[in-house]
């Protein structure tokens, strides 16, 4: 049983990183460096959303427990929060998506705003709910956040190994001293890092659950 001190340090700490991120050095930094940019997607959706999820789910404020008919079920579905997040991170990471979102504030906070959405809906959809059919939902769970790392990945890859810069910035110069290349190399690291690996670890965290039997939790615990 999860205590509600566990919880609401859950959430704090969610709340602290997306505080961080939006609030910090990032966004000004991100108009000179890719990896700036990224850093502050990844806060969003692999650290502050499983934090706050973590903290939200399976508590009287989960949008998972309720029963769930028709766009609602379908839309917390792990799988399709999953492909909703594949279209938005990618769409983003466009060349003119992206110049606007490093380029404008209105843009900016579209982004911003769409990851936190998505990823919310990922963590929430994964880590949420309760009662029967748990196991069926841990289950689809795992997959979603696996099909997420799998994407998250590809297109950490994609830049970290790609050959020329992907993204022109008006030749505005790179924070750290950085040549475009190498900066657009070091924010697909980033990606590799902490994308990929926070999926993943969600996964994995999932899978020793369900394979350790089913849930005993208390409704409301």
């Amino acid at each position: 049983m999860r205590t509600t001190s566990v919880s609401t340090w859950l959430v704090a700490g969610g709340a602290a990183v997306l505080a961080a991120a939006w609030f910090g050095p990032l966004p000004a930094l991100s108009r000179h460096s890719f990896a700036a940019h990224m850093a502050m997607h990844m806060s969003v959706v692999a650290v502050a959303c499983p934090l706050l999820a973590a903290g939200i789910a399976r508590g009287r404020f989960d949008p998972v427990r309720a029963a769930m008919t028709g766009w609602r079920a379908a839309l917390l579905s792990p799988i399709v929060a999953s492909a909703l997040e594949f279209v938005v991170v990618w769409s983003w990471h466009a060349p003119g998506l992206h110049q606007f979102a490093r380029h404008a504030n209105g843009g900016l906070l579209v982004e911003q705003g769409s990851f936190l959405a998505v990823g919310m809906l990922v963590w929430l959809s994964a880590l949420g709910g309760a009662g029967p059919g748990q196991r069926d939902r841990t289950a689809a769970g795992i997959a979603g956040l696996l099909m997420t790392s799998m994407h998250m990945t590809l297109l950490g890859v994609l830049l970290a190994l790609a050959s020329r810069p992907l993204y022109a910035h008006g030749g505005m110069p790179t924070a750290f001293g950085l040549s475009p290349l190498d900066d657009q190399q070091l924010g697909g690291v980033v990606m590799l890092a902490f994308g990929g690996v926070s999926y993943l670890a969600g996964a994995l965290w999932l899978l020793a659950g369900l394979l350790r039997g089913p849930r005993t939790e208390v409704a409301g615990a």
